[in-house]
């Protein structure tokens, strides 16, 4: 069973059952804070962040050119992007694919 978590909404992707977190369960995570995200305008290195499991917090469009992608900060956020720019990052192919289609819908949809 696959579960993403979209803001306070739990999807269970073999059903697509929709449910409702317990308010206990959220986190404020405050966007502007540098020590509790990670950004990046890069789509692939987002693509490959989300392959490897770290929670995107948002997608900042202010400048209609690009957009900043914005990670909850982790331990090794930062090894993982710098193993994705090497070349030295594997991830399951098909997930790449699904994970990148993912993010250009959130961008061009809204």
């Amino acid at each position: 069973m696959r579960v993403v978590i979209i803001n306070q909404y739990q999807i269970t992707m073999i059903n697509k059952k929709i449910s409702r977190l317990p308010e206990e369960e959220l986190e404020y995570i405050p966007l502007d804070d540098a020590s509790m995200v990670w950004t990046t305008y890069d789509l692939g290195v987002s693509t490959a962040l989300l392959c490897a499991g770290f929670q995107l917090l948002s997608v900042d469009r202010d400048n209609p050119r690009k957009a900043l992608f914005i990670f909850q900060k982790a331990n090794d956020i930062e090894d993982v992007a710098n193993r994705y720019f090497s070349d030295r990052l594997e991830v399951k192919a098909r997930s790449f694919f699904d994970h990148l289609k993912a993010l250009k819908n959130k961008l061009y949809s809204e």
